[in-house]
């Protein structure tokens, strides 16, 4: 009796785990914004995102050959997770930094970035042949809908075509959600062998070649090491590229990857209240109404 007992609560313990894991991993997740806020202050969003990568391959590659974790073995599929690096991590956490960098809120850009879904699902037809379903073309326009809400209750009838950051923040955003839609598509279209630990040190080498290159090209590459910055630049490592990935290797060994996916749609809000409650960043009534249409989109889009 004792050891049956000892398995019941084993293995209520193990289900209490195993649904707690997904929300975490999208707790993890919606604190990158709110990192970008923390750090940014203090380096460029190239130089800090150049320095983020390169501490994480510093930690992650020791991790793979301890693990004895493989690496691709075909040239062209090393070639192929390399773009989706590019695109995945370049391109996307590149536009994010760079438009909280000039000003758009942390929760604005999360929103905006949290459309990828939409995008995906809106390209995966003529990129991947897939037919869209009348559910997910409603859901493709509510997401318009609410998103045109969000950014309405942002205008500003001035100078400034929004309030507290320009245009250039938006095209950047919206390059980062166009950057993560076409790397989703490529990485399911081309890197579905990849192994997912070694592939993420050769996604994070292009990645940081890439915002390097920004970097050297573009900004003055100062950064000052306050303790802030530190911190922040720890979190990100450890918490987001380290502890975040393995965290969903397990959900996939798990076979919890799709609870992951279908949870996706809280970051915004979760990102909203974290920057509402550490920087009172505000959304009107109307921004918060919009909030809600875009997330009934998304997940109208995204359930089969």
């Amino acid at each position: 009796m004792p050891s049956l007992f000892n398995k019941l609560r084993s293995d209520d313990l193990s289900s209490v785990g195993l649904a707690i894991m997904p929300v975490l991993f999208v707790l993890l997740w919606s604190t990158g914004f709110i990192g970008a806020k923390f750090g940014l202050p203090f380096a460029e969003p190239f130089t800090f995102l150049f320095i983020r990568f390169v501490s994480t391959l510093l930690l992650l590659i020791p991790l793979v050959l301890v693990m004895r974790i493989p690496w691709p073995t075909s040239p062209t599929l090393w070639t192929h997770i390399a773009i989706s690096g590019f695109l995945v991590h370049g391109a996307y956490l590149g536009g994010v930094f760079y438009g909280i960098y000039l000003g758009m809120p942390a929760g604005l850009a999360a929103l905006l970035v949290g459309l990828q879904p939409l995008l995906t699902a809106a390209f995966a037809g003529p990129l991947l042949g897939e037919q869209l379903s009348w559910r997910q073309w409603v859901g493709l326009g509510l997401g318009l809908i609410g998103i045109s809400l969000v950014l309405g209750s942002k205008l500003e009838i001035g100078e400034s075509l929004f309030d507290g950051f320009g245009i250039s923040a938006l095209l950047s955003v919206t390059a980062a959600l166009i950057g993560i839609s076409l790397g989703t598509l490529y990485q399911k279209r081309y890197c579905t062998s990849m192994p997912l630990l070694s592939g993420a040190v050769i996604q994070y080498l292009a990645a940081g070649a890439l915002l390097g290159s920004g970097a050297l090209l573009f900004e003055t590459r100062q950064v000052e090491w306050s303790s802030t910055f530190i911190l922040t630049l720890g979190w990100l490592v450890l918490i987001l590229s380290i502890a975040a990935i393995l965290l969903l290797m397990a959900l996939i060994k798990k076979g919890e990857a799709s609870r992951v996916a279908s949870l996706f749609y809280l970051v915004p809000p979760v990102t909203a209240l974290q920057a509402w409650w550490l920087f009172d960043e505000r959304l009107p009534l109307l921004g918060l109404a919009g909030m809600l249409v875009t997330i009934i989109g998304v997940v109208m889009a995204i359930k089969r």
